[in-house]
């Protein structure tokens, strides 16, 4: 077999992310408001071990040596989110101008070290504040972010070349609205459809705020998770053709073709309400690239009892799944970046997460940590990324999930996605074998990747 090459195009850029409430830690402290993430770690039995993000990963107070560890790993770019809440305590209003000075401070410190920084201003932490007046339920969400979108364009623009939405809406509304497993904790078969949508028109409403203040670029975050049939049977086929629509279009249609698909009105019967067809010239704006967020596939089965979608996956025995239960499935990457650009077209894309969570024995005498399966994941994913370009796709950056161990959201500090290991006693951080795998790539551009 001939050697091949998987050096990446010239200019490729190469990052990592995280986002606010799984690392900053300090999450009231110099006037921030509370938000949803804050208040549903606080109620009793939503978080595993009862963790909180009270300190996570205290990067609100120890940025600067985490930049000196993006410099050390050579990364090109960091992207991070804001949380809403610790520049508008209220949501709308009133600026808490210390909150906004961290942000501030954290884009400087990264420019210094030559390091471009990447801001979400949505990733899940809603002030409580908004969610107090009905959250993603109220239509005037959409003037709320906007109004939020234009204080951090206005303040940060000037520094910050790209810029994102919304991260992940679908895991907001399916977590946090219809199974409850999420902040804010609803369970409603009739709310979900309506977050969904709203936080649609809102990142329309982001988008043309920033074309009035910005001068860069701004996309939105979709996570895609794509669908293969358990067998050759119709009824399976039609429950992962459900499964794809509900998960991977929902929101991708709106904000790139103006309509929905039509299984979700299948999907969610008499809970599907009719929207105003004025609300699509909204949700449809023009984006300068889309962020993708890939960890696994999804093998779906028929399931007349399962809700809503009659559908539901099936673990594949005898592949590799990490420690969340996601099977290790690289060709769904090429797969989803191949699909993606054949039903919405030749957008730039950034990978803006992709990782995968494994056990990491103890830190050895000599700092080390082995983590071969993670670095197996990463070399995998890459090579399954390199194929979508070598296709045609557009692909212009990747962002390693996660720079940090965090906290996982609901799972608390029970999963490590992290390239580098975090002490949570100590917030010692230790780069794992990925870290420097990672390193490796980035310094020979893909070439370490190799046959």
């Amino acid at each position: 077999m001939t050697a091949r090459s998987f050096r990446f195009p010239d200019g490729f850029h190469w990052g990592a992310a995280t986002s606010a409430y799984q690392i900053e830690g300090s999450p009231l402290a110099d006037g921030a408001g509370a938000s949803i993430w804050q208040r549903f770690a606080h109620t009793p039995g939503m978080m595993v071990n009862g963790d909180t993000g009270d300190v996570a990963c205290d990067h609100y107070r120890r940025y600067k040596d985490d930049v000196q560890l993006m410099k050390s790993l050579g990364l090109h770019g960091y992207r991070f989110s804001i949380n809403w809440a610790r520049v508008l305590p209220e949501g709308t209003g009133r600026i808490n101008r210390k909150g906004l000075d961290f942000y501030s401070r954290l884009v400087d410190e990264l420019l210094e070290n030559g390091i471009v920084p990447n801001a979400t201003l949505f990733h899940w932490d809603l002030p409580a504040a908004l969610d107090d007046r009905g959250g993603w339920l109220n239509r005037d969400s959409a003037d709320w972010f906007a109004e939020y979108a234009a204080v951090m364009f206005k303040a940060l623009d000037d520094r910050v070349p790209r810029w994102a939405t919304l991260n992940e809406p679908w895991v907001v509304t399916d977590g946090g609205y219809l199974h409850g497993a999420l902040a804010p904790g609803h369970r409603n078969k009739f709310e979900a459809p309506i977050a969904a949508h709203n936080l649609m028109r809102a990142s329309g409403a982001g988008i043309q705020a920033y074309r009035a203040h910005g001068r860069h670029e701004i996309g939105v975050v979709f996570n895609f998770e794509p669908k293969y049939p358990y067998s050759d049977r119709a009824e399976d086929a039609a429950a992962t053709r459900r499964a794809h629509a509900y998960m991977n279009q929902q929101f991708a249609d709106p904000a790139l073709l103006g309509s929905y698909p039509p299984e979700l009105k299948e999907i969610f019967g008499e809970a599907w309400p009719e929207f105003p067809a004025d609300d699509f010239a909204l949700t449809k704006q023009a984006v300068d690239f889309v962020g993708i967020n890939y960890y696994t596939r999804s093998v779906v089965r028929h399931d007349p009892d399962a809700y809503p979608l009659k559908a539901v996956p099936v673990r594949q025995a005898g592949r590799t799944h990490t420690e969340t239960g996601w099977e290790v499935f690289e060709q769904g990457l090429t797969d989803t970046l191949t699909w993606f650009r054949q039903r919405y077209g030749d957008i730039p894309l950034y990978i803006t997460e992709n990782g995968s969570a494994f056990y990491d024995p103890p830190v050895a005498e000599d700092d080390a940590i082995d983590d071969p399966l993670r670095c197996s994941y990463l070399r995998k994913h890459l090579r399954a990324l390199h194929r979508a370009i070598e296709a045609g796709v557009n692909v212009k950056g990747y962002y390693a999930w996660s720079l940090l161990d965090n906290l996982e959201w609901s799972l608390g500090f029970s999963k490590r996605f992290g390239l580098c290991h975090v002490d949570f006693a100590t917030q010692q951080r230790t780069p794992k074998a990925s870290a420097k795998f990672y390193t490796q790539v980035i310094e020979s551009n893909g070439a370490v990747l190799d046959d």
